[in-house]
């Protein structure tokens, strides 16, 4: 694997373009960490690591006691009519004013449900875990997003140098195709056809970098920058040929997005324990401080007042709710063997993903260098038939071959280090590696 390297030496000279100064150069750890930190899909993940946190607290788990204070008054306006044995006691009187003044603080606390406060603080314990492993998964992603349209504009800026070679070969034709014409050993022919295929190439070189602004673009939005921002990328794409499938297929069970379905699993299981829990008997003890009094400005108690504290026990048994207390546990039951099958299913696409990608990635490091001695060689052969068209001893079709090979081994070279940069990127997310 060490002549990969080497070979690839050929695709660091590619990859220079034209770069103008005022651009600011951007590295690909500066391009990952703004991504990262500006990310949107990373911010909405990690407002729902912040509610999963807030949420796993004994006091939303129901174990701590709920306090409550209530107050009220009430004025009234009435009339008294009294009767006695003494008709001389008899009274009546309208507009009586009076006042009810009641309130007290109230503490209850569960002492036992089924135990279903033990597992609905586990269950939020788990998704708090969960959604750790879905942030983790996301900045894998937006990280792998970055890394591979960063090396994408490295890979069309490349194209571009290709491109800028076969011009300055197309300038060099023409140059000589317009000389041979002043001595009269050319004809109109070759020079128009020179012309063609020099222009050919100016417009193709505009086109690439049309397509290397809006990959640019492409890399901008995902960094959370405005588009069209001037941004200079001037790098080289290098593949690590070391990776191993047994290594990379043992750790892609640490990816975070089938950590994520195993939690899933436990999450259920608890939901599980929570619905089961509703069938317990719930013991709850309460206690507290009343205060009520009754003021009247006629009648029998012109005052009457009660206070004082209290402590009571509540035992409450469901006997019967129509059957949806077994029914909501069966379906619980249910959705963990759901979670179950998601999770292998899970697993299977994750196999298969890195088998795939792994044959891929494979195949390309393989070809590489003999695409890179393919490159070398049709950059030594176009030179050899400019030299010889240049002493008259080949035709300009040889040179437009020639030029046609060479442009077509440069595109090829750095389609495939390209293609085998991303089967290596995509391995190394799956088998949650990816750094930089």
């Amino acid at each position: 694997m060490q002549k990969i390297f080497s070979s690839l030496v050929i695709l660091a000279i590619l990859a220079q373009g034209v770069i103008a100064s005022a651009q600011e150069r951007i590295t690909l750890k500066d391009a990952i960490q703004t991504a990262l930190k500006n990310s949107y899909d990373i911010k909405l993940v990690e407002n729902t690591v912040e509610i999963a946190k807030n949420n796993n607290d004994y006091g939303v788990a129901g174990a701590l006691p709920t306090i409550t204070a209530t107050a009220n008054e009430n004025k009234t306006s009435s009339t008294i009519q009294q009767k006695f044995n003494d008709a001389a006691r008899n009274t009546t009187k309208p507009g009586v004013s009076g006042t009810t003044v009641n309130g007290g603080v109230t503490a209850s606390f569960i002492i036992f449900n089924g135990y279903r406060i033990q597992t609905t603080k586990e269950r939020l314990a788990a998704l708090e875990n969960q959604s750790n492993s879905f942030l983790k998964n996301q900045i894998q992603t937006t990280t792998a997003t970055v890394m591979q349209q960063y090396y994408n504009i490295v890979r069309q800026q490349a194209y571009l140098t290709t491109i800028e070679k076969s011009i300055d070969a197309s300038q060099q034709r023409l140059d000589i195709v317009k000389a041979k014409q002043k001595v009269g050993v050319a004809n109109e022919a070759d020079l128009l056809q020179s012309s063609l295929d020099l222009n050919a190439l100016i417009q193709a070189k505009e086109n690439q970098f049309l397509v290397i602004d809006q990959a640019k673009d492409d890399l901008l939005n995902t960094m959370v920058m405005p588009a069209g921002s001037i941004i200079t990328i001037s790098d080289s794409i290098f593949v690590d040929g070391s990776l191993n499938f047994k290594d990379i297929e043992a750790k892609s069970l640490l990816n975070p997005s089938l950590q994520s379905a195993e939690q899933q699993i436990k999450i259920n299981q608890l939901i599980e324990k929570e619905t089961r829990a509703l069938m317990y008997p719930t013991l709850r003890a309460s206690t507290g401080y009343n205060y009520n009094s009754n003021q009247s400005a006629a009648g029998f108690s012109l005052l009457n007042e009660t206070y004082g504290t209290f402590l009571g026990v509540n035992l409450s048994i469901p006997l019967y709710a129509g059957g949806a207390s077994k029914k909501n546990y069966k379906n619980a039951k249910i959705n963990t063997t759901s979670a179950n099958m998601q999770y292998q299913n899970a697993i299977a696409r994750m196999s298969t993903n890195v088998s795939k990608t792994f044959q891929s990635y494979q195949t390309s490091v393989k070809q590489l260098n003999t695409e890179s001695e393919n490159y070398q060689m049709s950059q030594a052969l176009l030179n050899l038939i400019m030299q010889k068209f240049q002493l008259g001893q080949a035709t300009i079709v040889d040179v437009k071959q020639a030029q046609q090979s060479f442009e077509a081994a440069g595109f090829r070279l750095v389609s495939l280090v390209y293609t085998a940069k991303v089967a290596e990127l995509e391995l190394k997310r799956l088998s949650n590696q990816l750094a930089f």
